[in-house]
């Protein structure tokens, strides 16, 4: 659907009603439509103008749930009320679906590892295919999208120990690939519905596609960029626009996470200058995971930095750079402490926060390898911190570590 809403950031289809297309107006919070009989919430959001309506009609859509509190205070809701029925959950939000039975670890971290490794080499093909001019078909990143969502809603643990290992060399197809699985772990704490969540998967695969008409020695520098030379790498953006017109199929919301990454809420981002209402929740979303991602990688310029260094630097820029809210939310997502990251005991063993806690954020499940005190490693041990005396002291870039923990990512 192209129908272009502009979006708000909160809202319940439990809390809508059910009214015909035709009675749909101007400043009316649409929250789910119905499609060929199929509820759809992906492009939620207040309607601007008359065209949006037009264009939800030749798309066959005859009902729509709005939120009346979040519409304009004009519109009227006496005479088009037809249903007082709540939006269904089929397809409106994942947290009202039954849970996937959740599988041991050890399977869920081989299936994450084989979704990594194949997202990739899918990012590659992109690549490959752009650089040769070929239209690329989203149906060929539709069933990866897919495998992440579905391991993504039964063991996001698995997915984020796997995806944190890095390897700077490979650092384009590595930012795409977690920024793809961020936004969806981000979108599925948010409660967006699985479609929504494929359309973010793709989008955030496709984010930095623009990057591969960028000067490799401005974009490989090891070094502060001249202003010249970041004015040069602004235009990944700009070329990230010519080239996904070859993309078929792209929806809006893989497009905005795409071409809104590096937007600000008070209008000094580019490649447009959008600010506040015209940055819809998904491009928000997409700057923050696109900038966490970035400070906690390692680059041919810097270092990576701690989680708890990029959350400070988050925070720093929420408000007028990020949407604060979301920011928030962001870190209670991911947890203070994320899965995947490296943190130091207050005994000084050193290990992988493994398994989640989201009861008690500062909890978690820590895979513990290295002793800082002994300065020698250690047997192997799963420290739940929810029944153990022993406290996360704090989180530990990689590079600051005296050894190296790639081998104990694996179970």
């Amino acid at each position: 659907m192209d129908a272009k809403f502009d979006n708000k950031m909160q809202y319940d289809p439990q809390n809508s009603i059910k009214i015909s297309i035709d009675s749909l107006s101007v400043g009316m919070f649409v929250t789910a439509i119905e499609q060929s009989k199929r509820v759809n919430l992906s492009n939620a959001g207040r309607v601007s103008n008359i065209n949006a309506i037009a264009q939800l009609k030749n798309s066959g859509v005859k009902f729509v749930w709005v939120d009346q509190s979040l519409s304009d205070k004009a519109c009227d809701f006496v005479s088009p009320i037809i249903d007082v029925e709540p939006a269904p959950a089929i397809e409106s939000g994942v947290s009202s679906q039954a849970k996937p039975k959740k599988q041991s670890r050890y399977t869920q971290q081989k299936r994450a590892s084989k979704i990594i490794r194949e997202a990739k080499g899918l990012a590659q093909k992109l690549i490959s295919q752009t650089f040769e001019g070929k239209v690329i078909h989203v149906d060929a990143i539709e069933e990866w999208a897919d495998d992440v969502i579905d391991s993504v809603l039964i063991d996001s643990d698995a997915m984020h120990c796997v995806s944190a290992l890095r390897n700077k060399d490979k650092y384009l197809l590595e930012h795409s690939v977690n920024v793809a699985c961020l936004l969806v772990s981000f979108g599925k704490h948010l409660g967006l519905s699985k479609e929504t969540l494929k359309q973010l998967a793709i989008g955030g695969i496709i984010h930095d596609v623009g990057k591969i008409k960028v000067d490799d020695k401005v974009l490989n520098k090891p070094a502060k960029l001249t202003p010249e030379e970041f004015e040069h790498i602004k235009l990944h953006q700009v070329y990230a626009k010519q080239i996904i017109t070859n993309v078929k199929g792209l929806s809006d919301v893989s497009r905005d996470v795409c071409l809104m990454h590096h937007e600000k809420l008070d209008g000094t981002g580019y490649p447009s200058g959008l600010a506040g209402d015209q940055l819809p929740i998904h491009g928000r979303m997409s700057s923050i995971v696109d900038i966490y991602d970035a400070l906690t990688a390692d680059r041919c310029y810097k270092r990576g930095m701690s989680s708890a260094e990029a959350f400070k630097i988050l925070l720093s820029l929420s408000g007028h750079h990020l949407d604060k809210d979301l920011v928030y939310k962001f870190i209670n997502c991911i947890g203070v402490y994320p899965v995947g990251s490296i943190v130091e005991l207050n005994d000084g063993r050193i290990g992988i926060v493994w398994t989640s806690n989201h009861d008690e954020p500062l909890k978690p499940e820590v895979k513990c390898f290295y002793s800082r005190r002994f300065k020698r490693y250690i047997e192997v041990s799963y420290v739940d911190l929810k029944h153990s005396s022993a406290k996360i002291d704090k989180a530990v870039a990689p590079h600051n570590l005296e050894i190296d923990p790639t081998p104990f990512f694996d179970l």
